[in-house]
């Protein structure tokens, strides 16, 4: 019986613990979905000069507003006071302006008539280095990636205090069988029975 009890208890520790350590605290970091990517960008490269452009999602008949940043691919250093002439060769009667923001940050303006892809031709003076590179890839009328949501947390099947309440009343239901199947099987003790007494007959 003793090790039957011994035996309860060590399962009753355990299950309180794996039921503690199921708890929500709330100090825990909960998993993120991820970062959201806010634009757009395309890229180029050459042997004089490094393009990344950058654009919110763009819709047909409004306004492009379109970062581009220019820098030197040998230093990768920004490439500042450059002069930039942008045109589109999938439709030539588009105009595009360019104006200098900060050092080798460029915006550049335009409208785009429908929704497909398109590319910039850029032609890049910079001091004594020239070059004419194509940005490819720029989509028209396509929206942001959503991020999946974060799965819920599946709720316990029932509160760590009942779990300990239950498992409380099934260690002592336990002990309580163990104690009545212990009495059945102890042996009855055995009752003396009295001797008849014999007389003598001294006749």
């Amino acid at each position: 019986m003793k090790n039957l009890l011994l035996l309860l208890l060590a399962l009753l520790l355990a299950t309180g613990a794996r039921a503690h350590g199921g708890e929500d605290h709330g100090d825990a970091a909960k998993p993120s979905a991820g970062p959201v990517a806010t634009t757009f960008s395309v890229a180029a490269l050459s042997e004089s000069f490094e393009l990344l452009l950058r654009f919110e999602p763009l819709k047909k008949g409004e306004d492009a507003d379109m970062r581009l940043f220019v820098s030197d691919y040998a230093t990768n250093a920004p490439i500042k006071g450059a002069r930039l002439t942008v045109t589109c060769p999938e439709a030539a009667d588009l105009k595009f302006t360019v104006s200098e923001k900060s050092p080798g940050a460029y915006l550049v303006e335009g409208t785009f008539p429908a929704n497909k892809k398109y590319s910039l031709a850029v032609n890049i003076v910079a001091g004594d280095k020239a070059d004419l590179m194509l940005l490819s890839g720029i989509e028209v009328g396509k929206l942001l990636p959503v991020a999946a949501a974060p799965a819920p947390a599946a709720a316990p099947l029932i509160g760590s205090w009942k779990t300990v309440l239950l498992l409380f009343g099934a260690f002592a239901l336990g002990i309580a069988a163990t104690a009545l199947v212990m009495r059945r099987r102890r042996p009855a003790a055995a009752v003396p029975t009295p001797t008849p007494a014999v007389y003598e007959n001294h006749a």
